[in-house]
């Protein structure tokens, strides 16, 4: 019984780390696009500096962790709510559909099925 629980402890841990870490990325990479934007403002109100550049480097990378995090958490919940059937119509699984009727034998089993079958054949016609 002990070691049941210490294994559901361990993988709710290891759930709950798989939300974390991608929480974690998205705001590093949120800050880091905000410290980006902060820093070029900051070098265009001072007036002693003549070259200024933006940092496309940090900020960039940043928006690539921030996309990925939210991305993940983001896929997390859309597929856990379309398990529990809470999402729009438009966004649950398409069952897939039977194979299509093929409507020439049915309508030949149509006829070999109806009633006139007999009297076709006592009349010498042959449907065959």
């Amino acid at each position: 019984m002990a070691n049941a629980n210490v294994k559901l402890t361990i993988s709710r841990f290891i759930a709950i780390m798989m939300l974390v870490i991608p929480g974690v990325l998205a705001t590093a990479g949120f800050l880091y696009m905000k410290d980006a934007i902060y820093q070029y403002i900051v070098d265009k109100g001072n007036p002693t500096l003549t070259d200024i550049s933006f940092g496309w480097l940090p900020f960039l990378g940043g928006l690539f962790l921030f996309a990925i995090g939210v991305g993940f958490i983001g896929g997390w919940i859309f597929f856990r709510d379309r398990k529990h059937n809470y999402v729009a119509p438009r966004f649950r699984e398409k069952k897939p559909r039977g194979p299509r009727p093929d409507f020439r034998q049915q309508a030949t089993r149509s006829e070999y099925s109806s009633g006139d079958n007999h009297s076709a054949e006592a009349n010498g016609s042959n449907t065959k």
